[in-house]
């Protein structure tokens, strides 16, 4: 797989994990989502590492925007599954004090 491919890799399993974070209530989406931005943030540093072990730079900003994508969905898919898991949580509270 070239750095270019693994790049544009990236970049997409980064706009699928912003996009997917605000599918987290949804059962068997909301526990999917998360592995997009892994994905994409293995795939940038991958591409990464072998665009700087190459001197290449063809693909380094899809790279590094796809790295940073990841990073930022995967953050918030991990805060929405908490706070899915927290209104889950309570609602249950207030089910049983009836």
């Amino acid at each position: 797989m070239t750095t270019k491919t693994m790049s544009i890799v990236s970049l997409v399993c980064g706009i699928v994990g912003m996009v997917g974070g605000f599918l987290t209530s949804i059962p068997v989406i909301g526990w999917l989502v998360p592995l997009c931005p892994i994905a994409g943030i293995v795939f940038g540093a991958i591409a990464l590492k072998k665009i700087k072990e190459e001197g290449v730079t063809d693909g380094k900003g899809l790279a590094v925007a796809g790295l940073v994508l990841g990073i930022v969905a995967l953050a918030i898919d991990v805060i929405a599954i908490i706070c899915t898991v927290a209104c889950v949580a309570a609602v249950g509270g207030l089910a049983s004090m009836q």
